[in-house]
């Protein structure tokens, strides 16, 4: 006879795996109209964990936390959110609605430098933004404009908030602005997109009375100011026949360690020096591919720098043809050299021939033109090229013009280049001692401005009239565009004292061209990743073009994997690995899953390979799919060259840089 007990424990028996299942089945709430895409929430800084509804506080989350919705529910006029960190039913508590911020896609926006232009006004309401714009009412702009800036916005006012003065630097201050919504519009003969944003500083608000009245003790107790620090790190061509080019090297720093000498200025201009020559592997009589001869440090005072450098000599054999790994120096600049402490940042690279790109089997870096400009500028960098045309006719200066073009970019002023005909020695020389003497009289400018000499206004006035004057000869064009860089280096030191935070406004409107000047950008788009998970992007995107190079993908499946990849990180970089067949995603790539308009068809930016059709793929001669292959190739290597930049890495709950810690990706540099 069986009794009542073996009865019970059979039946539990018989429940528990149907429990253990309804536990695995319990998943976050689906967006509105979407089948595979959860609701998400950033947590605000200074949100708690409850562990029940409206009960004691429990455990802080870390700030900018990424969780998933698994309930919603409201109690006493509050809603309230049941939270887990991942999609499998890990459940992390309840949180108030209010401490959270809805994540439903991975984009952000960067506030591009005002420096001379108007800042961003955040609006209320759409509509009142959107009136604004169709209606083309300059007048009511300028008024909106003028007292935002005065800070005398009225109650009924539409504007709710304005772009601070000062520059912040996304990496230096974190701060993110969520896109919430988007509307695309035309302001003038340009498009452009009115964005619904969040806009959410690190740091908790600051109290600004607080800030002037610790800024007048902090003079009183310790008046002086940080010195302006400047540093240029040369990148020389160390190749045959460079020796007359680094021997008018050595000449003008001498001059300008001369200058620094007479105007107190020791310590802070330094100067560094990086040789390279090309691949010894297959040339070994080149000796090395870079050398740093002479570091920052080193570089402080002309004896230090001398010392280093006086071995430097120009390599007695030819390298295998007219193309050096000049990007292997540059890279060396911008990851081997300590930039910490230094106000302007400079790398001014000189060669007489064209680049190794990604792609060339000889290439050190694996890194194109556009990877390393954007590392640099995650530096706070600026390259510029002195391009030696000497004559040749294995030479290619046309198209490493182009390339050095591109390298040397900087986001509002435009291409550092500068090609010097013939690869004239005298020539040469005149620039690079205006280069030089011009970083050094922005260090002198910056520190009377510091001391408040009014002697330095004219002097700054007629800087920065030089700098909007586009006209003359190239040296004209290129000092102008220094001038411009300078200038605009300096007031962010000069604005340090004076150092504004980003408003915290959780529901705004605002459009990403300037409403006064249309061609011009105000923000820069970014994909806020982990560096766990720009890890498993590098992996991921390097197998997907493994596997296709081996002809195990059809052009289809491809494209339709890297549409995926593009498509997840923009929207659930958390599902990295489970929508591309390469991964071993059981149900294939978004496009099997009938998911991948669900992915993009709202998103307010989307990349290259989002846009891309398998009919544009076909359609394509050889040549442009090879580049089409190689663009992701270089930012694979970008990948992993920033994922091992520890410096850049934000760590949002304060410890040690891991791979929780947090770097927003500019958007071009994603697939």
């Amino acid at each position: 006879m069986v009794s009542i007990k073996s009865i019970l424990v059979s039946l539990a028996i018989l429940l528990l795996p149907a429990q253990i299942l309804g536990a695995a089945q319990q998943h976050p709430l689906l967006m509105e109209g979407k089948q595979a895409l959860y609701q998400r929430v950033l947590s605000k800084p200074g949100a708690h964990f409850y562990k029940e509804i409206q009960k004691a506080k429990g455990d802080p989350a870390t700030p900018f936390s990424v969780f998933y919705v698994y309930n919603r529910k409201s109690e006493n006029g509050s809603t309230w959110l049941h939270l887990g960190q991942n999609r499998h039913g890990e459940l992390s508590g309840w949180m108030p609605e209010t401490d959270t911020i809805p994540w439903n896609q991975g984009l952000t926006v960067a506030f591009r430098d005002p420096l001379e232009n108007d800042r961003v006004l955040l609006f209320n309401e759409k509509a009142h933004l959107k009136a604004l714009i169709d209606g083309n009412d300059q007048e009511a702009y300028r008024r909106l404009y003028t007292a935002a800036e005065s800070g005398e916005l009225d109650t009924d006012s539409p504007v709710i908030a304005i772009q601070p003065r000062t520059h912040i630097d996304i990496l230096k201050d974190f701060y993110l602005v969520p896109i919430r919504d988007h509307e695309d519009i035309y302001l003038g003969n340009e498009q452009a997109r009115i964005l619904q944003v969040s806009s959410v500083p690190l740091l908790p608000a600051v109290d600004t009375e607080k800030v002037k009245a610790s800024s007048k003790e902090a003079k009183k107790t310790n008046p002086e100011i940080k010195p302006f620090r400047s540093a240029v790190v040369f990148v020389i061509d160390s190749t045959l026949s460079m020796d007359p080019y680094i021997d008018r090297t050595r000449e003008a720093v001498r001059k300008i360690y001369d200058t620094i000498t007479k105007e107190d200025l020791t310590g802070d201009v330094s100067f560094g020096l990086i040789a390279f020559r090309d691949n010894p592997q297959v040339v070994p009589g080149l000796g090395y591919l870079t050398q740093t001869y002479v570091n920052l440090l080193q570089g402080q005072d002309a004896e230090g720098f001398f010392n280093q450098v006086s071995s430097l000599k120009a390599a007695t054999v030819s390298s295998r043809d007219f193309y050096e790994d000049s990007y292997a120096g540059v890279n060396e600049a911008i990851a081997g050299i300590d930039w910490e402490g230094q106000d302007a940042r400079y790398v001014v690279l000189i060669t007489d021939a064209g680049p190794r790109e990604a792609g060339d089997p000889l290439s050190g870096t694996g890194m194109s033109s556009a990877s390393l400009r954007q590392l640099a500028q995650d530096k706070g960098i600026a390259l510029s090229v002195l391009h030696l045309l000497t004559p040749s006719i294995m030479a290619d200066h046309t198209k490493a013009e182009e390339t050095y073009r591109d390298l040397s970019y900087y986001p509002g002023i435009g291409s550092f280049y500068f090609g010097v005909e013939t690869g004239d020695v005298e020539r040469f020389g005149r620039v690079l001692d205006a280069l030089a003497k011009q970083i050094t009289e922005q260090v002198k400018l910056a520190a009377l401005a510091a001391a408040g000499k009014n002697m330095a206004l004219e002097r700054e006035a007629r800087e920065k009239q030089t700098a909007e004057n586009e006209g003359g000869d190239q040296l004209a064009q290129f000092q102008a565009k220094v001038a411009k860089l300078g200038y605009a280096l300096r007031m962010r030191y000069l604005q340090q004292k004076d150092k504004q935070q980003m408003p915290s406004v959780f529901n705004a409107w605002l459009v990403d061209r300037d409403i006064n000047n249309p061609q011009r950008q105000t923000l820069d788009v970014r994909v806020l990743l982990t560096r766990d998970q720009l890890s498993d992007l590098h992996n991921i995107m390097r197998e997907v073009l493994i596997t296709a190079e081996e002809g195990l993908l059809s052009p289809r499946t491809f494209l339709n994997d890297l549409k995926s990849l593009a498509a997840t990180i923009a929207r659930d970089p958390e599902q990295l690995g489970t929508t591309t067949r390469v991964t071993g995603a059981r149900e294939g790539n978004l496009a099997d899953m009938g998911f991948m308009r669900e992915y993009i068809e709202d998103l307010p930016y989307t990349g290259e390979v989002m846009n891309l059709s398998l009919d544009n793929w076909q359609d394509w001669p050889a040549r442009d799919q090879i580049r089409f292959i190689n663009r992701l190739e270089e930012k694979i290597n970008y990948y992993q060259v920033l994922h091992d930049h520890t410096d850049l890495w934000v760590s949002l709950d304060g410890g040690p840089i891991s791979g929780d810690s947090v770097f927003p990706i500019a958007l071009e540099m994603l697939p």
